[in-house]
Protein backbone atom coordinates (compact mmCIF):
# COMPACT_ATOMS: atom_id res chain seq x y z
CA UNK A 1 0.00 0.00 0.00
CA UNK A 2 1.34 3.41 -0.97
CA UNK A 3 1.97 6.15 1.59
CA UNK A 4 -0.48 8.47 -0.17
CA UNK A 5 -3.38 6.01 -0.16
CA UNK A 6 -5.48 4.15 2.38
CA UNK A 7 -7.42 0.95 1.83
CA UNK A 8 -10.87 -0.42 2.67
CA UNK A 9 -12.24 -3.93 2.17
CA UNK A 10 -15.91 -4.78 1.72
CA UNK A 11 -18.20 -7.79 1.47
CA UNK A 12 -20.88 -7.24 -1.17
CA UNK A 13 -23.84 -9.09 -2.66
CA UNK A 14 -25.16 -8.28 -6.14
CA UNK A 15 -26.89 -9.90 -9.12
CA UNK A 16 -24.53 -7.93 -11.38
CA UNK A 17 -20.88 -8.42 -12.26
CA UNK A 18 -18.98 -7.77 -8.97
CA UNK A 19 -16.04 -6.27 -10.89
CA UNK A 20 -18.34 -3.66 -12.44
CA UNK A 21 -19.94 -2.97 -9.06
CA UNK A 22 -16.46 -2.44 -7.59
CA UNK A 23 -15.81 0.25 -10.20
CA UNK A 24 -19.13 1.90 -9.32
CA UNK A 25 -18.13 1.91 -5.65
CA UNK A 26 -14.72 3.40 -6.42
CA UNK A 27 -16.22 6.17 -8.52
CA UNK A 28 -19.11 6.94 -6.18
CA UNK A 29 -16.80 7.41 -3.18
CA UNK A 30 -14.18 9.54 -4.93
CA UNK A 31 -14.50 11.82 -7.95
CA UNK A 32 -17.29 10.12 -9.93
CA UNK A 33 -21.00 9.57 -10.12
CA UNK A 34 -23.26 7.39 -12.28
CA UNK A 35 -22.07 9.19 -15.45
CA UNK A 36 -19.07 11.21 -16.57
CA UNK A 37 -19.59 14.92 -15.89
CA UNK A 38 -18.14 18.17 -17.15
CA UNK A 39 -14.77 18.92 -15.57
CA UNK A 40 -14.04 15.27 -14.79
CA UNK A 41 -10.83 15.22 -16.80
CA UNK A 42 -8.49 12.29 -17.16
CA UNK A 43 -5.92 14.18 -15.09
CA UNK A 44 -8.41 14.69 -12.27
CA UNK A 45 -9.45 11.02 -12.35
CA UNK A 46 -5.81 9.88 -12.24
CA UNK A 47 -5.21 12.06 -9.21
CA UNK A 48 -8.43 11.73 -7.22
CA UNK A 49 -10.26 8.55 -8.21
CA UNK A 50 -10.34 5.52 -5.94
CA UNK A 51 -8.81 2.37 -7.41
CA UNK A 52 -10.10 -1.21 -7.35
CA UNK A 53 -7.33 -3.34 -5.85
CA UNK A 54 -9.01 -6.74 -5.93
CA UNK A 55 -12.31 -8.55 -6.48
CA UNK A 56 -12.52 -11.98 -4.86
CA UNK A 57 -15.50 -14.09 -5.89
CA UNK A 58 -17.23 -15.90 -3.03
CA UNK A 59 -20.49 -17.90 -2.97
CA UNK A 60 -23.90 -17.21 -4.49
CA UNK A 61 -27.38 -17.06 -2.98
CA UNK A 62 -30.83 -17.90 -4.38
CA UNK A 63 -32.45 -14.90 -2.72
CA UNK A 64 -31.17 -11.41 -1.84
CA UNK A 65 -30.06 -10.54 1.67
CA UNK A 66 -31.86 -7.18 1.50
CA UNK A 67 -34.61 -5.68 -0.68
CA UNK A 68 -33.60 -3.31 -3.48
CA UNK A 69 -36.13 -1.17 -5.35
CA UNK A 70 -33.54 -0.06 -7.95
CA UNK A 71 -32.91 -3.64 -9.06
CA UNK A 72 -36.62 -4.54 -8.85
CA UNK A 73 -37.57 -1.68 -11.17
CA UNK A 74 -35.10 -3.00 -13.72
CA UNK A 75 -36.24 -6.59 -13.36
CA UNK A 76 -32.72 -7.84 -12.60
CA UNK A 77 -32.88 -11.50 -11.53
CA UNK A 78 -30.54 -13.54 -9.38
CA UNK A 79 -28.51 -15.45 -8.54
CA UNK A 80 -27.01 -13.02 -6.09
CA UNK A 81 -23.23 -13.15 -6.21
CA UNK A 82 -21.10 -12.36 -3.20
CA UNK A 83 -17.58 -10.98 -3.40
CA UNK A 84 -14.88 -9.37 -1.32
CA UNK A 85 -13.73 -6.07 -2.78
CA UNK A 86 -10.73 -3.96 -1.80
CA UNK A 87 -10.44 -0.30 -2.79
CA UNK A 88 -7.60 2.21 -2.46
CA UNK A 89 -8.46 5.86 -1.80
CA UNK A 90 -6.21 8.92 -2.15
CA UNK A 91 -5.25 10.40 1.23
CA UNK A 92 -5.40 13.85 -0.38
CA UNK A 93 -9.16 13.46 -0.91
CA UNK A 94 -9.66 13.45 2.85
CA UNK A 95 -6.82 14.92 4.87
CA UNK A 96 -6.97 14.47 8.64
CA UNK A 97 -10.77 14.71 8.70
CA UNK A 98 -12.32 11.78 10.56
CA UNK A 99 -16.02 12.37 9.79
CA UNK A 100 -15.18 12.70 6.11
CA UNK A 101 -13.00 9.60 6.23
CA UNK A 102 -15.98 7.69 7.64
CA UNK A 103 -18.30 9.08 4.96
CA UNK A 104 -15.88 7.94 2.25
CA UNK A 105 -15.29 4.37 3.42
CA UNK A 106 -18.97 3.93 4.32
CA UNK A 107 -21.53 6.65 3.63
CA UNK A 108 -23.70 6.22 0.53
CA UNK A 109 -22.18 2.84 -0.29
CA UNK A 110 -24.81 1.16 1.87
CA UNK A 111 -27.55 2.65 -0.36
CA UNK A 112 -26.10 1.76 -3.77
CA UNK A 113 -28.70 0.42 -6.18
CA UNK A 114 -26.30 -2.19 -7.51
CA UNK A 115 -26.05 -4.14 -4.25
CA UNK A 116 -28.38 -6.22 -2.11
CA UNK A 117 -25.83 -6.31 0.68
CA UNK A 118 -22.69 -4.37 1.60
CA UNK A 119 -20.53 -4.51 4.70
CA UNK A 120 -17.35 -2.58 5.45
CA UNK A 121 -14.96 -5.17 6.87
CA UNK A 122 -11.60 -3.48 7.39
CA UNK A 123 -9.57 -0.29 7.00
CA UNK A 124 -5.80 -0.15 6.52
CA UNK A 125 -3.78 3.06 6.85
CA UNK A 126 -0.20 3.97 5.97
CA UNK A 127 1.84 5.06 9.05
CA UNK A 128 2.25 8.70 7.96
CA UNK A 129 -1.50 9.09 7.53
CA UNK A 130 -2.27 7.41 10.85
CA UNK A 131 0.01 9.90 12.63
CA UNK A 132 -2.13 12.80 11.41
CA UNK A 133 -4.94 11.71 13.74
CA UNK A 134 -5.21 11.59 17.52
CA UNK A 135 -3.38 8.95 19.54
CA UNK A 136 -4.69 7.38 22.75
CA UNK A 137 -3.67 9.60 25.64
CA UNK A 138 -3.11 6.58 27.91
CA UNK A 139 -3.66 3.33 26.00
CA UNK A 140 -2.38 0.09 27.49
CA UNK A 141 0.68 1.45 29.27
CA UNK A 142 -1.02 4.55 30.69
CA UNK A 143 -4.00 2.60 31.96
CA UNK A 144 -1.67 0.21 33.80
CA UNK A 145 0.31 3.09 35.24
CA UNK A 146 -2.80 4.94 36.45
CA UNK A 147 -4.28 1.84 38.09
CA UNK A 148 -0.98 0.55 39.45
CA UNK A 149 -1.53 -2.84 37.80
CA UNK A 150 1.77 -3.68 36.14
CA UNK A 151 0.86 -7.19 34.98
CA UNK A 152 -2.19 -9.40 34.64
CA UNK A 153 -5.77 -8.53 33.84
CA UNK A 154 -7.43 -5.44 35.29
CA UNK A 155 -10.49 -6.52 37.23
CA UNK A 156 -13.46 -4.20 37.04
CA UNK A 157 -17.15 -3.90 37.76
CA UNK A 158 -20.12 -1.75 36.85
CA UNK A 159 -22.32 0.36 39.09
CA UNK A 160 -25.41 -1.74 39.81
CA UNK A 161 -28.30 -0.91 40.07
CA UNK A 162 -27.77 0.77 36.67
CA UNK A 163 -29.82 3.83 37.54
CA UNK A 164 -31.74 5.14 40.51
CA UNK A 165 -28.99 5.59 43.10
CA UNK A 166 -28.40 9.09 44.46
CA UNK A 167 -24.96 10.67 44.34
CA UNK A 168 -24.38 9.70 47.98
CA UNK A 169 -25.63 6.16 47.45
CA UNK A 170 -23.39 5.80 44.40
CA UNK A 171 -20.39 7.00 46.40
CA UNK A 172 -21.20 4.53 49.18
CA UNK A 173 -21.33 1.70 46.62
CA UNK A 174 -18.03 2.82 45.06
CA UNK A 175 -16.45 2.80 48.51
CA UNK A 176 -17.60 -0.82 48.97
CA UNK A 177 -16.29 -1.79 45.55
CA UNK A 178 -12.94 -0.14 46.22
CA UNK A 179 -12.74 -2.06 49.47
CA UNK A 180 -13.57 -5.23 47.56
CA UNK A 181 -10.30 -4.90 45.69
CA UNK A 182 -11.29 -3.74 42.20
CA UNK A 183 -8.93 -1.98 39.82
CA UNK A 184 -11.66 -0.33 37.76
CA UNK A 185 -15.27 0.79 38.25
CA UNK A 186 -17.52 2.23 35.57
CA UNK A 187 -20.91 3.85 35.26
CA UNK A 188 -23.49 2.04 33.21
CA UNK A 189 -24.01 3.46 29.72
CA UNK A 190 -27.58 4.46 30.52
CA UNK A 191 -26.59 6.54 33.56
CA UNK A 192 -24.86 9.80 32.65
CA UNK A 193 -26.27 12.99 34.22
CA UNK A 194 -29.64 11.97 35.69
CA UNK A 195 -31.73 14.25 37.87
CA UNK A 196 -31.35 11.93 40.88
CA UNK A 197 -27.52 11.85 40.69
CA UNK A 198 -26.19 14.74 38.58
CA UNK A 199 -22.52 14.57 37.67
CA UNK A 200 -21.86 17.86 39.43
CA UNK A 201 -22.72 16.05 42.68
CA UNK A 202 -21.78 12.49 41.79
CA UNK A 203 -18.19 13.15 40.66
CA UNK A 204 -17.08 14.89 43.90
CA UNK A 205 -18.91 12.36 46.08
CA UNK A 206 -17.44 9.33 44.29
CA UNK A 207 -13.95 10.79 44.12
CA UNK A 208 -14.05 11.53 47.84
CA UNK A 209 -14.61 7.81 48.40
CA UNK A 210 -11.81 6.92 45.96
CA UNK A 211 -9.36 9.31 47.63
CA UNK A 212 -10.18 8.01 51.09
CA UNK A 213 -9.50 4.47 49.89
CA UNK A 214 -6.24 5.59 48.26
CA UNK A 215 -5.10 7.40 51.41
CA UNK A 216 -5.80 4.30 53.48
CA UNK A 217 -4.41 1.63 51.13
CA UNK A 218 -2.26 3.34 48.50
CA UNK A 219 -4.52 1.94 45.75
CA UNK A 220 -6.02 4.50 43.34
CA UNK A 221 -9.02 2.83 41.73
CA UNK A 222 -9.86 4.04 38.22
CA UNK A 223 -13.49 5.18 37.90
CA UNK A 224 -14.94 5.75 34.43
CA UNK A 225 -17.57 8.46 34.82
CA UNK A 226 -20.15 8.37 32.04
CA UNK A 227 -20.09 11.95 30.76
CA UNK A 228 -22.01 11.25 27.53
CA UNK A 229 -23.68 14.52 26.53
CA UNK A 230 -23.27 17.38 24.08
CA UNK A 231 -19.67 18.49 23.60
CA UNK A 232 -19.46 21.47 25.95
CA UNK A 233 -21.04 19.52 28.80
CA UNK A 234 -18.63 16.64 28.28
CA UNK A 235 -15.63 18.96 28.41
CA UNK A 236 -16.98 20.63 31.54
CA UNK A 237 -17.52 17.30 33.28
CA UNK A 238 -14.10 15.99 32.19
CA UNK A 239 -12.54 19.07 33.78
CA UNK A 240 -14.41 18.32 37.01
CA UNK A 241 -13.17 14.70 36.99
CA UNK A 242 -9.60 15.92 36.56
CA UNK A 243 -10.03 18.56 39.29
CA UNK A 244 -11.26 15.88 41.70
CA UNK A 245 -8.25 13.66 40.95
CA UNK A 246 -10.05 11.20 38.67
CA UNK A 247 -8.29 9.33 35.90
CA UNK A 248 -11.00 8.19 33.47
CA UNK A 249 -14.11 9.29 31.63
CA UNK A 250 -16.53 7.28 29.54
CA UNK A 251 -18.58 8.20 26.47
CA UNK A 252 -21.15 6.40 24.34
CA UNK A 253 -19.27 6.68 21.06
CA UNK A 254 -22.06 6.10 18.56
CA UNK A 255 -24.32 8.74 20.03
CA UNK A 256 -21.71 11.41 20.69
CA UNK A 257 -20.17 11.15 17.22
CA UNK A 258 -16.65 11.51 15.88
CA UNK A 259 -16.40 15.28 16.18
CA UNK A 260 -17.44 15.36 19.83
CA UNK A 261 -15.03 12.58 20.79
CA UNK A 262 -12.18 14.25 18.89
CA UNK A 263 -12.87 17.53 20.69
CA UNK A 264 -13.05 15.74 24.03
CA UNK A 265 -9.74 13.98 23.32
CA UNK A 266 -8.02 17.29 22.55
CA UNK A 267 -9.31 18.84 25.76
CA UNK A 268 -8.19 16.18 28.28
CA UNK A 269 -5.54 13.54 28.89
CA UNK A 270 -7.85 11.45 31.07
CA UNK A 271 -8.23 7.85 29.94
CA UNK A 272 -11.17 7.77 27.54
CA UNK A 273 -13.29 4.64 27.94
CA UNK A 274 -15.09 4.08 24.63
CA UNK A 275 -18.47 2.41 25.07
CA UNK A 276 -19.87 0.95 21.85
CA UNK A 277 -23.55 0.58 22.85
CA UNK A 278 -25.62 0.56 19.68
CA UNK A 279 -22.89 -1.17 17.70
CA UNK A 280 -25.19 -4.13 17.10
CA UNK A 281 -27.24 -1.93 14.75
CA UNK A 282 -24.15 -1.64 12.55
CA UNK A 283 -22.86 -5.17 12.85
CA UNK A 284 -25.38 -7.94 13.42
CA UNK A 285 -26.40 -8.49 9.79
CA UNK A 286 -23.75 -10.45 7.91
CA UNK A 287 -24.27 -8.40 4.73
CA UNK A 288 -24.89 -4.93 6.11
CA UNK A 289 -23.03 -2.42 8.21
CA UNK A 290 -19.54 -2.23 9.64
CA UNK A 291 -17.33 -5.00 11.03
CA UNK A 292 -15.43 -4.37 14.25
CA UNK A 293 -11.98 -4.05 12.65
CA UNK A 294 -13.12 -1.05 10.60
CA UNK A 295 -15.25 0.30 13.45
CA UNK A 296 -12.43 0.31 15.98
CA UNK A 297 -10.00 1.88 13.49
CA UNK A 298 -12.26 4.92 13.16
CA UNK A 299 -12.70 5.34 16.91
CA UNK A 300 -9.01 4.82 17.62
CA UNK A 301 -8.32 7.67 15.21
CA UNK A 302 -10.53 9.78 17.50
CA UNK A 303 -8.17 8.96 20.39
CA UNK A 304 -9.99 6.50 22.65
CA UNK A 305 -7.98 4.48 25.20
CA UNK A 306 -10.36 1.57 25.87
CA UNK A 307 -12.80 -0.20 23.55
CA UNK A 308 -15.65 -2.52 24.52
CA UNK A 309 -15.61 -5.95 22.86
CA UNK A 310 -18.35 -7.72 24.89
CA UNK A 311 -17.33 -11.05 26.46
CA UNK A 312 -16.95 -14.76 25.82
CA UNK A 313 -19.93 -16.95 26.70
CA UNK A 314 -21.74 -13.71 27.53
CA UNK A 315 -25.31 -12.49 27.50
CA UNK A 316 -25.25 -10.77 24.11
CA UNK A 317 -25.67 -12.07 20.57
CA UNK A 318 -22.07 -12.00 19.34
CA UNK A 319 -20.34 -15.32 18.83
CA UNK A 320 -17.18 -15.93 20.82
CA UNK A 321 -15.07 -15.81 17.66
CA UNK A 322 -16.19 -12.23 17.03
CA UNK A 323 -15.35 -11.22 20.60
CA UNK A 324 -11.89 -12.75 20.25
CA UNK A 325 -11.12 -11.09 16.92
CA UNK A 326 -12.34 -7.77 18.32
CA UNK A 327 -9.99 -8.04 21.29
CA UNK A 328 -7.10 -8.85 18.97
CA UNK A 329 -7.93 -5.82 16.83
CA UNK A 330 -7.64 -3.56 19.88
CA UNK A 331 -4.10 -4.68 20.69
CA UNK A 332 -2.94 -4.63 17.07
CA UNK A 333 -1.09 -1.50 15.99
CA UNK A 334 -2.90 0.26 13.20
CA UNK A 335 0.16 1.23 11.19
CA UNK A 336 3.75 0.08 11.46
CA UNK A 337 5.67 1.21 14.53
CA UNK A 338 3.00 3.58 15.81
CA UNK A 339 2.06 2.29 19.29
CA UNK A 340 -1.63 3.13 19.39
CA UNK A 341 -2.87 -0.05 21.07
CA UNK A 342 -5.95 0.31 23.26
CA UNK A 343 -7.26 -1.71 26.17
CA UNK A 344 -9.97 -4.23 25.17
CA UNK A 345 -12.79 -4.09 27.71
CA UNK A 346 -14.58 -7.42 28.27
CA UNK A 347 -18.06 -7.30 29.78
CA UNK A 348 -21.55 -8.80 29.51
CA UNK A 349 -22.15 -11.85 31.65
CA UNK A 350 -18.53 -12.25 32.72
CA UNK A 351 -17.52 -14.08 35.90
CA UNK A 352 -14.71 -16.28 37.19
CA UNK A 353 -15.81 -19.17 34.99
CA UNK A 354 -15.25 -17.30 31.72
CA UNK A 355 -11.56 -16.61 32.46
CA UNK A 356 -10.20 -19.91 31.01
CA UNK A 357 -12.00 -19.53 27.67
CA UNK A 358 -10.92 -15.90 27.41
CA UNK A 359 -7.26 -16.62 28.07
CA UNK A 360 -7.23 -19.67 25.81
CA UNK A 361 -8.67 -17.60 22.97
CA UNK A 362 -6.55 -14.44 23.20
CA UNK A 363 -3.39 -15.70 24.91
CA UNK A 364 -2.55 -12.57 26.88
CA UNK A 365 -3.71 -10.54 29.88
CA UNK A 366 -3.70 -7.02 28.42
CA UNK A 367 -7.38 -6.58 29.01
CA UNK A 368 -9.99 -5.12 31.29
CA UNK A 369 -12.23 -7.89 32.64
CA UNK A 370 -15.48 -6.47 34.00
CA UNK A 371 -18.15 -8.37 35.89
CA UNK A 372 -21.37 -6.90 37.22
CA UNK A 373 -23.37 -9.82 38.58
CA UNK A 374 -20.20 -11.91 38.82
CA UNK A 375 -19.03 -9.48 41.52
CA UNK A 376 -22.19 -8.00 43.00
CA UNK A 377 -24.22 -11.25 43.08
CA UNK A 378 -21.51 -13.48 44.53
CA UNK A 379 -22.95 -15.13 47.67
CA UNK A 380 -19.92 -14.07 49.66
CA UNK A 381 -20.36 -10.42 48.68
CA UNK A 382 -18.42 -8.16 46.31
CA UNK A 383 -15.02 -8.83 47.90
CA UNK A 384 -15.49 -12.56 47.38
CA UNK A 385 -16.68 -11.89 43.84
CA UNK A 386 -13.48 -9.98 43.05
CA UNK A 387 -11.38 -12.62 44.77
CA UNK A 388 -13.03 -15.37 42.71
CA UNK A 389 -12.13 -13.61 39.47
CA UNK A 390 -8.53 -13.00 40.51
CA UNK A 391 -8.20 -16.61 41.65
CA UNK A 392 -9.65 -17.84 38.36
CA UNK A 393 -7.24 -15.78 36.27
CA UNK A 394 -4.22 -16.73 38.39
CA UNK A 395 -5.10 -20.42 38.11
CA UNK A 396 -5.73 -20.14 34.37
CA UNK A 397 -2.41 -18.44 33.66
CA UNK A 398 -0.67 -21.14 35.74
CA UNK A 399 -2.34 -23.81 33.62
CA UNK A 400 -4.46 -25.09 36.49
CA UNK A 401 -8.15 -25.95 36.04
CA UNK A 402 -10.67 -23.93 38.03
CA UNK A 403 -12.05 -27.09 39.61
CA UNK A 404 -8.64 -27.97 41.04
CA UNK A 405 -7.93 -24.39 42.11
CA UNK A 406 -11.34 -24.11 43.80
CA UNK A 407 -10.56 -26.91 46.26
CA UNK A 408 -8.59 -24.53 48.46
CA UNK A 409 -10.19 -21.23 47.39
CA UNK A 410 -13.65 -20.75 48.89
CA UNK A 411 -14.51 -17.63 46.84
CA UNK A 412 -13.79 -19.40 43.57
CA UNK A 413 -15.61 -22.53 44.72
CA UNK A 414 -18.71 -20.49 45.60
CA UNK A 415 -18.61 -18.75 42.21
CA UNK A 416 -18.50 -22.07 40.39
CA UNK A 417 -21.35 -23.42 42.47
CA UNK A 418 -23.47 -20.28 42.05
CA UNK A 419 -22.90 -19.31 38.42
CA UNK A 420 -21.66 -22.57 36.91
CA UNK A 421 -25.09 -23.70 35.72
CA UNK A 422 -25.83 -20.58 33.68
Amino acid sequence: MRDDRFRATYLIETPLDPAKVAEVMAGEQSCGTFTRVEGETDELRDRARAVVVSVEALDTADSPALPNAWLTRRGVPGPWRRARITLDFPVANVGANLPTLASIVAGNLFDLGEVTGLRLESIDLPPAYRRRFAMPAQGLAGTRRLTGVETGVLVGSIIKPNVGLSATETADLVARLCEAGLDFIKDDEISADPDHAPLAQRIPAVMDAVRRHRDRTGKHVMVAFNITDETDAMRRHADLVAKEGGTCIMASLNWCGFSAIETLRRSTDLALHGHRNGYGAFSRHALLGIGFQAYQVLWRLAGVDHMHVHGLQGKFAQEDAEVVSSARDCVTRLAGDVDDRVMPAFSSGQWAGTAPATYAAIGHTDLLFMAGGGVMAHPGGPAAGVASIREAWEATVRGETLEVAARERPALRQALETFGGR
